[in-house]
């Protein structure tokens, strides 16, 4: 059974994800105005409503993490447990997130072994959990695995094991970026794009091999050196940059899933502010959100479960 504290870490989850959805324009990635998915492959509006297929499972992560203790072997074969039966859930919810629901659960596990970590120190707590190896996982390579051994690229597992350190760059980038005078969004998408411009994302090595790659860390740098997404020469090359992206048909998911992480990291909310209880009781009004928290995903907010519903 999990608590308010883990249905609230797994809810912050999913909006961090869904307000990663909500960025435009993103390059290469699903965003809104990309509702018929020509070149995504995927539809926006069935990517934002199968997020909230993975709010169960990721609060079942943190009730795992929280009854355990210590990130140990027990522990991890748990969470991978849980983490493929959600996708699972995620796939008859219409699919997409593998890659978010990977970042996301070892995150949202290492906020519950720690509830007063912040920012870094969460990311050292899931590279412990990420440690021990999932002996539940199915035998046969996945695409990832054998792409990250083809090209000798970190891949999702090296990205845990090394404490996620496109999350903690990602964190860095929104810091810069908000010190700097940009608005939420754009602080945002300057995080994507620091995100893009070093990740050996083994999606992209897939679909584009390591010339495409170096293509797309190359077009992410650009756009940083021309002032990013809050100044006018870097939108334009923004802009130019996502036209190209789309032209071409190369998607950097693995980007994108790492961004979900590094916002659920910044948006952690107080777990010591929520007094213990069972699940489904009301959050009492000391519960909510800080006031800044609230401004900071203004721009990332949901649209009802009517709109977000696939037709």
């Amino acid at each position: 059974m999990t608590s308010r504290e883990d249905d609230v870490l797994a809810q912050a989850a999913v909006a961090a994800l869904t307000g990663q959805l909500a960025l435009a324009p993103k390059p290469g990635l699903p965003d809104p105005r990309d509702l018929d998915a020509r070149v995504t492959r995927r539809d926006h509006r069935g990517l934002r409503w199968s997020a909230k297929a993975l709010a169960p499972g990721l609060a079942a992560m943190a009730a795992a993490a929280r009854r355990t203790g210590e990130p140990t072997p027990r522990l991890r074969a748990e969470l991978g447990a849980i983490g493929r039966c959600t996708e699972h859930s995620v796939g008859l919810a219409g699919g997409g997130h593998r890659g978010a629901l990977w970042t996301l659960g070892l995150l949202v596990a290492a906020a519950a072994l720690r509830p007063g970590a912040r920012g870094a120190e969460v990311a050292q707590a899931a590279k412990r959990i990420a440690a021990h190896p999932d002996r539940g996982a199915p035998r046969r390579p996945s695409r990832g695995s054998t792409v990250s051994a083809k090209y000798g690229a970190a891949g999702a597992r090296g990205e845990a094991r090394a404490g996620f350190p496109h999350v903690r760059r990602a964190l860095d980038a929104l810091a810069t970026a908000r010190s700097a005078g940009a608005g939420e969004a754009e602080a945002r998408l300057d995080a994507l794009l620091t995100v893009m411009s070093t990740l050996q994302d083994s999606e992209l090595l897939y679909t584009a091999g390591p010339l495409g790659l170096r293509h797309v860390q190359a077009g992410a740098r650009g756009v940083l050196e021309a002032g990013g997404a809050h100044t006018g020469e870097g939108r334009e090359a923004l802009a130019a940059f996502d036209a190209d992206l789309h032209e071409r048909g190369w998607s950097p998911r693995g980007s994108a899933g790492l961004l979900a992480g590094a916002l659920f990291v910044d948006s952690l909310p107080d777990l010591g502010a929520i007094p213990s209880g069972t699940r489904g009781e009301p959050l009492s009004p000391s519960a909510k959100p800080s006031s800044s928290r609230r401004r900071r995903t203004a721009a990332a907010a949901r649209p009802t479960d009517s709109a977000d519903r696939p037709p």
